[in-house]
C-alpha cells in the first residue's frame, strides 16, 4: 500500500493542524488568578496487590455537570492568566504573517486531472480541487467552510474513480477520529445518495468498474472486517468479504491493485507485525494467505503481477521483497533490496522503478533500484532534511516532498525516468532560512546509549549557560522525527532561543531494533533518554533548569508527564498536548481510548505488565509537596483516541500538588480531537498562547503589554 498516498488522502498538513483550538473566556483579572478548587474523592483500590488511591476519579465522567463546571473554570482561570501577557501580540503578529498565504497540497492523478486541497490566505479550511493534467485552471469540487459556522468541520479524500468523475470523500466534525464517507459526482456536481454513518474507517478503495467499493471499519468491541458497498445499494446489506475472526485490537486495510485485478486484506497487529491475504477479483478467486504467522510488518506494494514489501523480518533496518502473485510460495520470495546500515522508512514503486526513502543519521536519502534490485542512483535533494516520494508504479509521473527546519516545504512533480524535478508549488511563508543553523549532537542516555538531538538556533547564538531553550519529543509507536519545517522553531530561534529535537528510542529512526527499545517493557528508556538530552543542554553550557522548556503531545505528552514527575527539578516550563497520562486506567477508559495503544504501552490488567506500567505511570507518581514546573496541560472531549481525562485528572493533581508557586493550567475545547478539525485562525490564537506562557516562564523579551500581565508574572514568580 502507498503510504504517502494514504497519508495525503487523509488530511493535507495533518501534523501541523493536530493541534487543540482554545475556547473564549473572560479576560485576565486585576489581581493573581487562582486555580478553581477541585474535590478528591479518594478511590481506593487494590490492582494485583498494590493500593492505589486515585483523589480525582469523578474527572473521568466527562458529561456530569461537575466536571463541565469545572473545565469552565478551568479554561477561565487559563485565559485570565495567558490573555494579558505582553508577548501575545508580538507572537500573533508573526504567526500570521507565517500562514496567511495561499497554500496548496501535493497531488495525485486520476483520469487525466490532478486532484489536490488548496488553502487561500484568508481561508480556515482546505478545500478539494482538481485541474487537467494537460493544463488549464483549478476547479473546485469541494469547500468544507458552509459545512459549519466555527469552521470545525473538514472535508479529505478518501478515494478517485480511475475515470477521475466519482469522488470519495471523508466529512469530519469536530477533531473526532469517526468521519462519514460521501460519494460526489464531480460532473453533476452532487453528491449519490450512498453515505457511510459516521464511524472509524481504516481505509476504503474503489473498484476498478467504480461499480462501489471495499472498505474496513474499527468497532470497538467487534471483530474487524472487510465490506463491499455496491453504489445505490442498501448499506445495511454490504456485504463481508473478507474475515479471519481477528480480536478487536487488530485493524484491517483493503487495497485493489491499480489495474484492479487484485485484492489485499492488511490486517495490522499495531506497529510491529501485519499480515497480508490476497484476492483474485478477475477470476472470482478466494482469499488466500500470502504473509501469515510472521511477527513482523510487511508493507505491500503493487507491482503488476507483483507485491513489492518492505519488511522488518530478519532485517530490523528494513529490506523489501518480490512476491510473484502467480507463485507465491514463500520459498519463491526474491530479496530485490537487501538490509542496510541505514533505516528502511518508505518505499514506493513509481514507474517500474522502485523508490527506497532511509533515513542516514535522521536526514532522508532516497535511493532508486529497478524492479530486480538493481542500484540505478538516487534522488537529488536540496540539502539535508525530510523527503518523500510517492506514486504509481504503472506512471512516470510522482511527487517529491522537501522541508528542513527552517526551510519551508517545496513539492515537485517528478519523472522517474528521467529524474527531472518540476516545482509544483513552494511554501511562501517568509523565512531568513539563511539567519540559522542546524547542528546535530549526539549524548549519552542513562544505559550508555548514543542519542542523536537537532539544536536549531540563529548563527549569532553562541552557548552562554542561559539561553532560553524548548525540548520537544516524542519517542514511540515507530514515529521518526526528521527535520520538517517547524514554524515553532522558527519562531524560538528568531527570538533567541535554542529548539531541540531529542530523537528517542521507541521511534523509527534507526529501524525496528530502536522502537522495540522504547515499547513495553523497555518504555522507561525513552524517558531516560529525554532526561539525557535535557542534562546534556545543561552540561554543556546551552541552558539551566530555570531557562529550559519541554513539550510534547499524545504519546509524547506521556513522555513529558513521565519526565516531570521523575524530574521536576529539570524543567521550568512543561507543555503537554492530549497526554496519556494514567496507564494503570488506562484499559478501563473505554469511550475514547485505542485498544490497540497497549500493545505499545502495555496493558496494567496483566498481572506482569502491571510491574512496568505502573512504574512509570505518571498521573501514579504526582507527590503532594513538590517543587514541579509551570505546566499547561490541553485537551478535548472528541479526543477517541487518548481518553481527555487523563489532562483534565492530571491537572487538578498538579494543581493541589506542586509547592513552586507556579501556575498549572488546562486548555480544553469540547470540539478538539486527535484528527484536526481546527480553524487555521482557532490554530493562531491556540499557538500564540502556548508560546506566550513559555516565552513568559523562562524570561524571553519578545514583547511589552499591560500592567495586568505583568502583576500575574510577578505573582507566579
Amino acid at each position: 500500500m502507498n503510504k504517502h498516498r494514504l497519508l495525503f488522502l487523509s488530511s493535507p498538513l495533518a501534523g501541523l493542524l493536530s493541534l487543540i483550538i482554545y475556547v473564549s473566556a473572560p479576560s485576565a483579572l486585576a489581581q493573581a488568578p487562582t486555580p478553581p478548587a477541585a474535590r478528591q474523592d479518594n478511590v481506593k483500590e487494590s490492582i494485583h496487590g498494590v493500593e492505589i488511591v486515585d483523589p480525582y476519579r469523578w474527572l473521568e465522567d466527562g458529561d456530569s455537570e461537575e466536571t463541565k463546571s469545572w473545565v469552565a473554570a478551568e479554561n477561565a482561570y487559563m485565559h485570565s492568566v495567558l490573555d494579558g501577557l505582553p508577548m501575545r501580540q508580538t507572537i500573533h503578529q508573526r504567526l500570521d504573517e507565517m500562514f496567511k498565504h495561499d497554500f496548496v497540497s501535493g497531488a495525485f492523478q486520476e483520469g487525466g486531472y490532478y486532484f489536490f486541497y488548496k488553502r487561500s490566505a484568508e481561508q480556515d479550511l482546505w478545500s478539494i480541487y482538481r485541474r487537467k493534467a494537460s493544463g488549464g485552471p483549478n476547479e473546485l469540487i469541494l469547500d468544507p467552510h458552509s459545512m459549519s459556522a466555527d469552521h470545525t468541520t473538514t472535508v479529505s479524500m478518501r478515494g478517485v474513480t480511475f475515470d477521475g468523475n466519482l469522488l470519495m470523500y471523508a466529512v469530519r466534525h469536530g477533531g473526532e477520529d469517526e468521519v462519514e464517507i460521501h460519494v460526489r459526482d464531480i460532473k453533476k456536481g452532487h453528491d449519490l445518495p450512498d453515505v457511510m454513518p459516521r464511524e472509524n474507517y481504516t481505509y476504503v478503495s474503489w473498484k476498478k468498474d467504480k461499480s462501489g467499493f471495499y472498505y474496513g471499519m474499527r468497532q470497538r468491541g467487534k471483530e474487524p472486517k472487510v465490506y463491499f458497498h455496491a453504489l445505490g445499494t442498501d448499506l445495511a446489506k454490504d456485504a463481508v468479504v473478507f474475515a479471519n475472526g481477528y480480536n478487536p485490537d487488530i485493524w484491517l486495510t483493503p487495497s485493489v491493485s491499480e489495474d484492479g485485478r487484485y485484492l489485499l486484506a492488511i490486517a495490522w497487529h499495531g506497529w510491529s507485525k501485519s499480515e497480508i491475504y490476497i484476492q483474485d477479483l478477475a477470476h472470482k478467486g478466494k482469499f488466500v494467505p500470502l504473509v501469515t504467522g510472521i511477527d513482523a510488518i510487511f508493507s505491500p506494494q503493487f507491482n503488476g503481477d507483483a507485491v513489492l514489501v518492505k519488511t522488518d523480518w530478519k532485517a530490523p533496518n528494513g529490506r523489501v521483497l518480490k512476491i510473484d502473485l502467480r507463485h507465491p510460495e514463500q520459498q519463491k520470495w526474491q530479496e530485490i533490496v537487501p538490509e542496510g546500515k541505514d533505516a528502511m522508512q518508505d518505499v514506493s514503486v513509481i514507474g517500474g522503478k522502485v523508490f527506497v526513502n532511509y533515513l542516514h543519521n535522521v536526514s532522508s536519502r532516497i535511493e532508486i533500484f529497478s524492479s530486480q534490485g538493481k542500484r540505478l542512483g538516487q534522488v537529488d535533494l536540496p540539502s539535508l532534511g525530510s523527503a518523500s516520494i510517492g506514486g504509481r508504479w504503472d506512471r512516470d509521473e510522482g511527487f517529491l516532498y522537501f522541508s528542513s527546519f527552517t526551510t519551508p516545504d517545496a513539492i515537485y512533480r517528478y519523472s522517474a525516468a528521467t529524474g527531472k524535478q518540476d516545482l509544483w508549488f513552494r511554501s511562501p511563508i517568509p523565512v531568513e532560512s539563511d539567519r540559522f543553523q542546524v547542528e546535530q549532537v549526539w549524548y549519552p542516555s542513562k544505559d550508555g546509549t548514543r542519542v542523536p538531538m537537532f539544536l536549531v538556533h540563529r548563527k549569532d547564538i553562541k552557548p552562554d549557560g542561559h539561553l532560553p531553550v524548548l525540548l520537544y519529543g516524542y519517542g514511540g509507536f515507530d514515529v521518526s522525527l526528521t527535520p520538517d519545517f517547524n514554524p515553532t522553531a522558527v519562531w524560538w530561534a528568531e527570538h533567541g532561543g535554542v529548539y531541540a529535537i531529542a530523537n528517542l528510542r521507541g521511534g523509527g529512526e534507526f529501524g525496528e531494533a530502536w522502537h522495540k527499545a522504547g515499547m513495553l517493557e523497555h518504555k522507561q528508556n525513552v524517558f531516560d533518554d529525554f532526561i539525557g538530552a535535557a542534562e546534556w543542554l545543561i552540561k554543556n553550557k546551552y541552558t539551566t533548569p530555570e531557562k529550559l522548556a519541554i513539550w510534547g503531545a499524545s504519546n509524547g505528552g506521556l513522555l513529558v508527564g513521565a519526565v516531570t514527575t521523575q524530574r521536576p527539578d529539570l524543567f521550568r516550563a512543561v507543555i503537554c498536548d492530549h497526554p496519556d497520562l494514567d496507564m494503570v486506567r488506562y484499559p478501563k477508559l473505554t469511550k475514547h481510548n485505542s485498544p490497540t495503544m497497549v500493545l505499545e504501552y502495555g496493558n496494567a490488567d496483566d498481572p506482569e505488565q502491571f510491574k512496568f506500567v505502573y512504574a512509570y505511570s505518571p498521573y501514579q507518581h504526582v507527590t503532594a509537596g513538590t517543587k514541579y514546573p509551570a505546566m499547561l496541560f490541553s485537551s478535548g472531549d472528541e479526543d477517541n483516541r487518548v481518553p481527555p481525562e487523563q489532562a483534565r485528572k492530571m491537572t487538578a493533581r498538579m494543581q493541589s500538588a506542586s509547592s513552586s508557586g507556579l501556575p498549572v493550567m488546562l486548555m480544553y475545547d469540547v470540539k478538539a480531537g486527535h484528527s484536526g478539525g481546527r480553524p487555521m485562525s482557532q490554530w493562531v490564537d491556540e499557538q500564540t498562547l502556548k508560546l506566550s506562557f513559555l516565552s513568559w516562564q523562562l524570561g524571553m523579551n519578545v514583547g511589552s503589554g499591560s500592567a495586568v500581565a505583568q502583576g500575574a508574572n510577578a505573582a507566579h514568580q
